[in-house]
């Protein structure tokens, strides 16, 4: 299981290299590895996608 810090400084490393592209790739990254039974890993695949949708903040109008 990856510590909390961790799930953070990878969420903030794939959203400057890839920017909001990075949200889609890490929910694909999940249901790749839910396809394949890797239950952990894709438990922290979502983790970072939460993660780099609240550093997005608010959607705005």
């Amino acid at each position: 299981m990856i510590a909390e810090m961790q799930i953070h400084t990878i969420a903030r490393q794939m959203l400057e290299k890839h920017g909001l592209q990075a949200i889609a790739e890490a929910a694909q990254n999940a249901i790749a590895c839910e396809s394949k039974g890797e239950t952990e890993e894709a438990r922290e695949w979502r983790h970072i996608e939460d993660a780099m949708k609240m550093m997005r903040g608010p959607h705005q109008s």
